[in-house]
């Protein structure tokens, strides 16, 4: 019988044991950092849900704009303006603008944008100091189309991702529950930290390492406490624990007897 492993052997015959997969639950999305994804993510709207601008400027008919420049600028009419959430009503007509801010929907009638740095206010008008460019106009969904996939089941929930479900329009997500992974120290030599160390004894520092790893992983670490070097002691204390998906233990490295 073999009685030296190495770490990728050992690895190997823990994962053929493995059996199943966590349950799932629905969390709300300030609760689901960490988490992992249960199933896949679609976005629910489009994102943009229309055309909107990608700058603060004005938006207009491009054909009006052709030519404008410092020497020669074109010269519009302002028939209202657009901020981020209240759009606005009317048509865009020829030699008219809209004051559109980032974010706004584009005006019917406008089919380019112009920087308002590349303008000027005069009362009603505006001044238009080069031509207007449909580059700026972000098109509907051309962030998100609703039905897409963009987070996949086994995604780790990063603050992005969350972010990116939230503009999908998500206010909550189905993700795995966190295993419960117990942890467990055998030794007659070992003590808690804090307690008098008694000559050729040592402190529990390998369960702090794996409740801070376990935890780090997303799983749910469950201490157990030190168990003296008895077997019947060791399955006493696994009964007391309640279920779990994984036990690690710390100590008994060596054959023994």
């Amino acid at each position: 019988m073999r009685t030296n492993l190495t770490v990728e052997e050992a690895l190997e015959l823990v994962l053929a044991e493995a059996r199943g997969e966590p349950g799932v639950e629905v969390l709300p999305l300030k609760e689901a950092l960490g988490r992992v994804l249960a199933e896949d993510l679609a976005a629910l709207v489009d994102h943009p849900d229309q055309d909107d601008t990608a700058i603060d400027g004005y938006a207009c008919r491009q054909e009006d704009t052709l030519g404008a420049s410092r020497e020669s600028p074109v010269r519009l009419k302002v028939i209202g303006e657009s901020p981020a959430g209240k759009p606005f009503g009317g048509r865009v007509g020829p030699k008219e603008a809209v004051a559109v801010y980032t974010g706004a929907p584009i005006p019917e009638g406008a089919d380019a944008v112009i920087r308002v740095e590349d303008t000027r206010r005069e009362g009603d008008e505006v001044l238009l100091f080069a031509p207007a460019s449909p580059k700026d106009i972000r098109p509907k969904g051309d962030d998100l189309r609703r039905g897409e996939v963009y987070l996949k089941r086994g995604d780790l929930l990063s603050p992005g991702r969350l972010g990116l479900a939230a503009a999908m329009g998500h206010p909550r997500v189905k993700v795995f529950r966190r295993p419960r992974v117990g942890i467990l120290t055998t030794g007659d030599e070992v003590v808690e930290p804090g307690e008098p160390l008694p000559f050729g004894g040592v402190y529990n520092s390998n369960a702090y390492s794996l409740w801070g790893l376990v935890l780090e992983a997303g799983g749910e670490p469950v201490l157990l406490g030190k168990v003296p070097d008895d077997p019947e002691a060791v399955l006493a204390r696994l009964g007391e624990a309640g279920p779990l998906d994984l036990l690690l233990t710390s100590g008994g490295v060596s054959m023994g007897e």
